[in-house]
């Protein structure tokens, strides 16, 4: 019995380093298409509001994308 709790115990350790692993590959995409596009986007004179929400929706749509291997 303590084999298979032990053996539970390591399965879940194994996937939970998988989905950290995965979630901080997400956010290096997601701050290499925000700072770029936050600059563009206030450097054309638009408000830094306007800009937080354009590029956070693009980016976080690319952030998906790339997560479902979708290329549109």
């Amino acid at each position: 019995m303590a084999n298979k709790v032990f053996a539970v115990f390591v399965l879940c350790i194994v996937v939970l380093s998988a989905v950290h692993l995965h979630e901080a590959q997400a956010q290096d995409v997601y701050k290499a298409c925000f700072t770029p596009c936050h600059k563009d986007c206030t450097s054309e004179g638009n408000g830094g509001t306007f800009c937080e929400v354009k590029c956070d929706n693009d980016c976080s749509a690319k952030v998906e994308y790339d997560q479902l291997n979708f290329k549109p």
